[in-house]
């Protein structure tokens, strides 16, 4: 089925021109003759998955970072320009006004893109290229700490739960939270709020497993190291939690404790952190 052909794609082009959608079909065909693996994600693999369709201003493909420079030079012979946008987690490749990004992990560098994605991707057909999604269950994992002021991405985590939960694997997806899983829990106490009657989706054993966790927390009481791991959500809304109420940075301890290993996108293993030279993990029950 073509772009534009079903009821409301139309959102996902109307602003957009035809060079721009130009640009990122000739990335796709690029990218997919070239054996490069990637996954389609954002909001192109969000359409398939819930079909709600909106404008979007870029292509975002996810790939390991070992093969970013192999993707690289695959879109330079397409007549793109390349460059590492950050060299933690993204990429773009411009052909003129217009880009594709290619990320290999979150921002916070917790959703590492591994080997998973790609065994737990789905087939799709995105602008008339076969294609492959990235797994639902991994894009919750990366939307889930998007959590700035100006871009909040809690909605497309309920959609997506709304959509795909029955058949997630939710195993998998409580392993991929790891540590951060209050995180997870948020939203889906946020999902359950937005979808009462669907409460079901979220499986009985996920619940109780989580307020298991958070009772556990609750009798251990204050962590003794005084951390805020808001900056893994957000890197400005918490800053001055750390430069004027002189806490510890979350991100920073994270980083240290995952250290290379920790690019593994499983977590991390616990390790020496970044306050004072203690293992400062705050979570508990998990």
């Amino acid at each position: 089925m073509g772009a534009g052909e079903r009821p409301g794609e139309d959102l996902a082009i109307r602003e957009r021109s035809q060079g721009e959608l130009d640009a990122r079909a000739t990335a796709l065909r690029a990218l997919a003759r070239s054996g490069v693996p990637f996954l389609v994600a954002g909001a192109y693999a969000f359409f398939e998955y819930t079909g709600i369709f909106r404008d979007t201003k870029d292509l975002d493909l996810f790939l390991r970072e070992q093969d970013l420079d192999a993707a690289f030079r695959v879109l330079e012979e397409a007549g793109f320009r390349t460059e590492i946008t950050d060299p933690g987690w993204i990429g773009k490749a411009w052909q003129g006004e217009w880009f594709v990004d290619l990320i290999f992990s979150s921002g916070n560098g917790v959703a590492v893109v591994d080997d998973l994605w790609f065994t737990h991707a789905r087939p799709g057909r995105v602008m008339d290229v076969e294609v492959l999604l990235a797994p639902p269950e991994e894009i919750v994992w990366s939307k889930s700490f998007v959590l700035e002021r100006e871009r909040y991405d809690g909605a497309d985590v309920n959609h997506l739960l709304h959509a795909c939960g029955p058949g997630m694997d939710w195993e998998r997806l409580l392993r991929r939270f790891h540590r951060y899983w209050e995180v997870l829990f948020s939203h889906l106490l946020l999902f359950q709020f937005a979808y009462p009657g669907a409460r079901s989706t979220v499986p009985e054993w996920v619940t109780e497993e989580l307020v298991r966790r958070t009772l556990e927390n609750v009798r251990c009481g204050d962590h003794p190291v005084s951390i805020c791991r808001g900056s893994l959500m957000s890197r400005v809304q918490y800053v001055h939690d750390v430069e004027r109420l002189g806490l510890h940075d979350g991100r920073r301890w994270d980083e240290a404790e995952r250290g290379p290993a920790g690019r593994a996108g499983h977590g991390g293993a616990a390790g020496a952190g970044a306050a004072g030279g203690a293992d400062v993990s705050p979570g508990g029950g998990g």
